[in-house]
């Protein structure tokens, strides 16, 4: 008798991808685009040209939601190296000292899956995706069984702990809409494990005033004023049904005739040709 494996977990030889993409996929055509892409680009580790990548990026963008789903995305930096490729189906990545919340690793407690986002924005235009499953590993533990492991003396660059990944879909981020950046130049401070509030951006978004004339408020028994919101940052009012799909419709006859320009293949590869191979 075949037993129908648990949410999550990928059955053997089924596509990848969700079952709403899936779903989205024959709604509005794309079946057979979304099948050469899940055939020809999407890995379920990381071949050399990805493991080279991984190796000199400084940054990248971490996706991880709690056990209700509620999600929340974070920005990692460091050196080039500090996403470390374990084998070619791991990576490990130190968590330095930041605002002691723990958002991120308080998810992965909860809900192990995790997806990376790598852009190169200066040398090769090119980003890569990472999804799996993480843990978090305490560093003398994940240094007794993998000792090449980098060492920062750097005073806040010293890891906590480090964030396992077990690869399970790596695959392209296209070249098409991601903008040409320059590097700083060489010596540009960074304040590492700074507590300065100024260096640290200060209240860059004036939350802490908000919240500080609220509880002024409070305390004198007035009303919180409600929120302004300028006229040309409200939002629009949701389309229509129909509307929505005609919109999809065009945006698909826009993708497929780019699709067909040297722009497109020069970012996801043509029948496998692509950046990564």
């Amino acid at each position: 008798m075949t037993q129908t494996p648990p949410p999550g977990t990928p059955a053997a030889g089924r596509r990848p991808g969700s079952d709403g993409e899936h779903a989205l996929q024959r709604r509005l055509g794309s079946e057979e685009r979304a099948g050469r892409f899940y055939d020809e680009q999407v890995l379920d580790h990381l071949n050399e040209r990805m493991r080279e990548f991984v190796a000199r990026q400084e940054m990248f963008f971490l996706a991880t939601a709690d056990r209700h789903g509620e999600c929340d995305n974070s920005f990692r930096a460091g050196p080039p190296g500090f996403l470390h490729v374990l084998d070619a189906r791991t990576l490990a990545f130190p968590e330095y000292r930041g605002n002691g919340v723990h958002a991120s690793l308080g998810n992965i407690s909860e809900n192990p899956h995790a997806g990376l986002l790598l852009m190169d924005f200066t040398r090769a235009r090119i980003g890569l995706h990472v999804n799996g499953r993480a843990r978090m590993v305490p560093d003398a533990e994940l240094r007794a069984a993998h000792p090449g492991l980098p060492v920062d003396s750097v005073p806040g660059r010293r890891p906590e702990a480090w964030v396992v990944v077990e690869v399970e879909e790596a695959y392209i981020h296209c070249a098409k809409h991601i903008p040409h950046l320059v590097k700083a130049p060489r010596g540009t401070p960074r304040d590492w494990g700074t507590d300065d509030q100024r260096r640290k951006g200060g209240d860059f978004f004036g939350a802490a005033r908000d919240a500080q004339l609220r509880r002024t408020r409070e305390r004198d028994g007035l009303a919180a004023p409600e929120p302004v919101v300028p006229a040309a940052a409200a939002a629009p009012a949701p389309p229509d049904a129909e509307a929505w799909r005609e919109e999809a419709r065009r945006a698909l006859e826009r993708a497929e005739r780019l699709g067909s320009g040297a722009e497109d293949r020069a970012g996801a590869g043509a029948h496998g040709s692509g950046w990564f191979g």
